[in-house]
């Protein structure tokens, strides 16, 4: 009677469960996963024969490491199979991280891609000086710029309830790989997927996961492509299904923010100037400006002078000149504009778990003005304010 009870008791626990292997009602669970505590999802199975035949690939979730569904730790170095103790700011967590995905060999890479160190970057003097792109170089940049708004346009397509941000990564590491592309951020200081997505409370740098958006969510998706020699950087936040008015106010503001910035890049515009103007319209809603990060020199390589920062009274040094490539990308906060970091290393959140929204184009200044490089095209996905992909 006992043994009877405790079969009763373990199916009804499975209630509501699928097959990892073939997606049926599930009737049993891995004995190692109940031993080592690992969510239901991953562990069950609709019988003994479907357990047999997934275990060579189901037993990788026992050891951790970047081949299965882990925790990411130490800034992507490192995975756990249990989610890190933290004194989190607000309701989101983190999410186990998939498997790494693969770069086929035709596809040019950085030289970061093996060992996650940019060591080109580094030594640059490019850190210092700013470059000047002209010719070829600007015609490789503008290349780059133009395939990274057509991934971030296929990744704005499938926003709805119900997906996961690691699918987000799917659709953009397989894009990045129809168009000859590599995914910038793969790798890059060993940052473990191809894409950014920050969801809610994240400002920036969310490493896709298993968590599946909810009706509500903001998320914001940052990508990067490194085409020829050139990266092409920008970002744009969606509203996941229907959201509450002060959430679209604060994504709406965001997007003005960076607009606002952009009209002011012209020949003599100081670079400290741009975070004045952001400021100024971000505050006038009554929302805070990061203050943490910031617009960046970008070309042949993914971070370089000069530093763009968002908020006022900022000691940027030098003015925009012609033939300068960088990035304009504020973050704007419900609440307060301090940030923390999770216990991954990479993901950044608002101190007091409020939402944060972020845009970002890259631009090139030019004689008259300045031209934006991964503008939105008239096929580009509407956003929740609109009623065509114009800008």
């Amino acid at each position: 009677m006992e043994q009877k009870s405790s079969d009763n008791q373990e199916k009804a626990s499975l209630v509501g469960y699928t097959c990892a292997r073939c997606s049926k009602p599930a009737t049993l669970q891995c004995p190692k996963c109940l031993e080592l505590k690992l969510e239901q999802d991953f562990s069950t199975f609709c019988s003994q024969e479907c357990f047999k035949e997934a275990w060579p690939e189901h037993k990788k979730i026992h050891r951790p490491g970047d081949h299965a569904w882990h925790y990411c730790v130490r800034r992507g170095e490192g995975r756990s199979l249990y989610r890190p103790e933290f004194q989190w700011t607000g309701p989101l967590r983190p999410y186990r991280i998939g498997p790494t995905r693969e770069i086929p060999d035709s596809i040019p890479k950085p030289d970061y891609y093996n060992d996650g160190i940019p060591r080109s970057e580094m030594r640059s003097k490019q850190q210092k000086v700013v470059a000047i792109r002209q010719g070829d170089e600007e015609a490789g940049i503008r290349e780059a710029c133009r395939i990274g708004r057509l991934v971030l346009d296929r990744a704005h397509a499938v926003i709805e309830p119900g997906i996961t941000t690691d699918y987000i990564d799917e659709v953009v590491h397989n894009a990045c790989i129809e168009f000859g592309a590599y995914p910038s951020p793969y790798n890059y200081f060993n940052f473990p997927k191809s894409v950014c997505t920050s969801v809610n409370e994240v400002i920036c740098h969310g490493i896709p996961d298993r968590r599946k958006l909810e009706n509500g969510d903001i998320v914001n998706v940052d990508v990067t492509v490194y085409y020829n020699g050139w990266h092409g950087d920008l970002n744009e936040t969606f509203v996941v299904g229907e959201a509450s008015e002060s959430t679209k106010l604060l994504v709406k503001t965001t997007y003005e923010c960076l607009h606002k910035a952009i009209e002011a890049c012209k020949p003599g515009t100081r670079y400290r100037d741009i975070g004045s103007i952001i400021s100024k319209h971000a505050h006038s809603k009554g929302f805070g400006v990061v203050k943490s990060y910031c617009g960046h020199g970008i070309g042949d390589l993914f971070h370089c002078a000069p530093n763009v920062p968002h908020y006022a009274h900022n000691k940027a040094k030098g003015i925009m000149k012609v033939g300068e490539v960088f990035t304009i990308e504020p973050m704007i906060n419900e609440g307060s504009h301090r940030d923390k970091t999770w216990p991954d290393g990479w993901t950044s959140v608002t101190e007091d778990g409020k939402k944060s929204a972020q845009f970002e184009h890259q631009i090139i200044i030019t004689e008259n003005g300045c031209d934006i490089l991964t503008k939105r095209l008239d096929s580009s996905p509407p956003f929740s304010w609109q009623e065509d992909g114009t800008e």
